[in-house]
């Protein structure tokens, strides 16, 4: 990076509105001045799920409060600013449009330059916002929307070793949280109560593991789980708090193996490499699971891969992941102008065939 750069960047492709400050400079790590991330739990927790339509209301709502506050919190205005980045795609549509339409506005009025950011490549570039990791790398993308492999070369250059075939982990989790009757989001909800269960009650398949290659699917894993608790409840006219803790500890082993077998094979892939500091990042919400990433740390042990996970509030969706590869396509030479589009698909791998399909609107990933 050829000179200092005070990016301010904005995400709003699900269900958080997010803004933030990062400063980059060359030689130095980068510099987070301010993230500040206004989610939307309450307004989707009677629904099961996020609804879109509520999202994108609650994002034009949030964006402007988000962005000041934190231009407040990073103690700079405006005309301190290089450059505006935001979420393009992929993602809600409604959410991603709020974002773009605030991006323009604030780029048009302050006679700022515009950038367009991949969602996943804000998540993928992550390990170099937060631990300067060098080119090339491996990266686990898992979350609630998406699950992908990929070889990292650069900010533009991305691929896909493998990814899900139908439902995200983080998907996963969630199902199998409303299956149990336990809170959203499902995720921590089922750690939490896996926690308290025995691994051996419930020995759930591991799907594709019998398949060469890193795709991976847990959409049957779920309907596995659905038929274990509907089997229990027949048996014994209901389930208990302990028949729920071991399911979900035999859910949560089950995913936590595919994961790492898939990596296991992946990071075979990536030796081809020759990266002179093999390392594997993890980043999305499912990294916070303490069984899968004691499992991949495991594995890079075995491997002699140096392991990388973000902090938990940069693994999530924010928007300091956004202003940073913001940052790195900026000094790239990539620019956007007000005809920037919003998407709701923009796989990072252009050239892979899609793995949950296509159609009028481009693959989906």
């Amino acid at each position: 990076m050829a000179k200092a750069l005070t990016i301010l960047g904005l995400e709003s492709s699900c269900d958080d509105t997010a803004a933030a400050i990062v400063q980059v400079e060359p030689g130095q790590p980068a510099r987070i001045l301010s993230s500040v991330v206004h989610g939307q739990d309450m307004l989707h927790s009677n629904y099961g799920g996020v609804v879109p339509e509520i999202a994108a209301r609650a994002h034009a709502e949030k964006l402007d409060i988000c962005v000041k506050q934190s231009l407040s919190e990073a103690e700079k205005d405006l005309s301190q600013l290089d450059v505006i980045a935001v979420t393009a795609g992929p993602g809600l549509i409604g959410g991603v449009m709020s974002g773009v339409m605030c991006a323009k506005g604030i780029a048009a009025g302050a006679g700022l330059p515009l950038v367009g950011v991949n969602h996943l490549a804000g998540h993928a570039l992550t390990p170099r916002l937060t631990d300067a990791v060098d080119y090339p790398y491996l990266m686990l993308l898992v979350s609630g929307g998406h699950c992908q492999l990929l070889v990292v070369r650069s900010c533009t250059d991305f691929t896909r070793l493998g990814g899900t075939i139908d439902d995200a982990p983080g998907e996963a989790f969630d199902k199998t949280a409303r299956l149990l009757g336990l809170p959203q989001p499902g995720g921590p909800a089922v750690e939490q109560e896996a926690a308290q269960g025995d691994p051996g009650i419930f020995n759930f398949p591991r799907p594709l593991l019998d398949r060469a290659g890193c795709d991976m699917s847990f959409s049957g894993l779920k309907t596995a789980l659905l038929r274990a608790r509907d089997q229990v409840v027949a048996e014994k006219g209901g389930l208990s708090r302990a028949d729920r803790s071991h399911l979900c500890t035999g859910f949560q082993a089950a995913v936590s193996d595919v994961l790492t077998e898939k990596t296991r094979r992946a990071l075979a892939i990536y030796a081809d490499e020759g990266a002179q500091h093999p390392t594997l990042a993890v980043a999305g919400g499912v990294a916070a699971n303490a069984t899968i990433r004691a499992g991949l740390e495991s594995l890079c042990a075995q491997t002699g891969t140096s392991f990388v996970a973000p902090p938990l509030s940069l693994c999530t969706d924010n928007a300091a992941m956004i202003a940073y590869a913001g940052a790195e396509l900026f000094a790239a030479g990539h620019r956007d102008d007000m005809g920037l589009a919003a998407r709701s698909r923009w796989p990072l791998d252009q050239t892979s065939p899609a793995l949950l399909g296509s159609g009028k609107k481009g693959a989906k990933a």
